[in-house]
């Protein structure tokens, strides 16, 4: 054996060991998550986006014929009214969860720790219950012989029951009780977490606690408030057992729809296709915050 073969061992035998010190732990760390995401996210989104370029045929399953179609019928006005509801209760919903959240996480991170993490306790024991039956436990209380109503017309605020179910205000507030933890904990986060000198400096300097809270608390919260936003508009767009629970099928949203076309007319490529109008609209979503409020420096969790 020359030099140049014990060179060429050597080599390989470095490069063995520098596989098992660094390259393999990493792979046996990323290796289950990207299995994961490959044939869980991507391969099932690459399908859905292929379906949706394809055809239903007369008996309800899938037409391997390329069309355009599912995307143009999404602009007749039945369906772009739905889509602007969907839009509009999401919104709603968004900005009541910020207007209840954003005091609610404010007067938390104010209290000590143990406090604080009492609070957060009781915010969090609503989900101990499962979701269906908190919606029907509201849809209970706002019935036309409910306990709302009950109050109401023995403290003669009404002198009749109010028509409170399958409207789009008890749509909004069934989804205002899924969605608000989800805004309080990131505000929670980046409040609790707010440097409380810049509070003192902007006190010191004469601004009044309103200027401060405006000028300095809410811009420095602001990642929270991205983060709020995010995960409460998204979910409410596209979570359809709330309006299907307590619209009582009269409440028509974009997620609504895309079930029906899955389970009940077995359009699935018109239904694939309003799902990737949805990942759409949360994409740009995703892209508008980035560029609003430096979404690549949220760190609130």
């Amino acid at each position: 054996m020359n030099s140049s073969d014990t060179v060429k061992i050597n080599s390989r035998l470095t490069k063995r060991r520098h596989f098992k010190r660094n390259t393999a732990p990493a792979l046996a760390m990323a290796g289950p998550v990207t299995f994961w995401m490959l044939f869980f996210v991507l391969l099932p989104l690459l399908y859905v986006i292929f379906i949706s370029f394809m055809s239903r045929d007369l008996y309800g399953g899938i037409a391997f014929e390329f069309t355009t179609e599912n995307y143009t019928n999404m602009l007749k006005p039945v369906y772009l009214n739905v889509i602007w509801q969907s839009i509009k209760l999401a919104f709603f919903t968004t900005l009541i969860c910020l207007l209840i959240g954003y005091p609610f996480a404010y007067y938390i991170a104010r209290k000590p720790s143990k406090v604080a993490a009492k609070l957060l306790m009781l915010i969090m024991i609503p989900f101990w219950t499962n979701s269906l039956v908190r919606l029907y436990s509201l849809g209970l209380l706002a019935a036309p012989k409910g306990f709302i109503n009950i109050v109401l017309q023995k403290l003669g605020l009404i002198s009749e029951p109010l028509q409170m179910l399958h409207t789009n205000g008890i749509v909004v507030v069934g989804l205002l009780i899924s969605m608000l933890p989800f805004a309080v904990l990131p505000l929670y986060a980046s409040i609790e977490k707010l440097d409380k000198s810049y509070l003192e400096a902007s006190s010191d300097l004469g601004a009044r606690p309103a200027v401060t809270f405006w000028k300095v608390t809410v811009p420095l919260t602001l990642p929270g408030i991205v983060a709020s936003i995010i995960l409460v508009f998204i979910p409410s767009l596209g979570m359809y057992y709330v309006p299907e629970t307590l619209g009582g099928g009269k409440i028509m949203l974009i997620g609504n729809l895309i079930r029906n076309q899955f389970l009940v007319t077995r359009n699935w490529p018109f239904g694939a296709s309003l799902s990737i109008l949805l990942i759409l609209i949360t994409l740009f979503m995703l892209w508008f915050y980035t560029r609003v409020a430096r979404l690549d420096e949220l760190e609130v969790f």
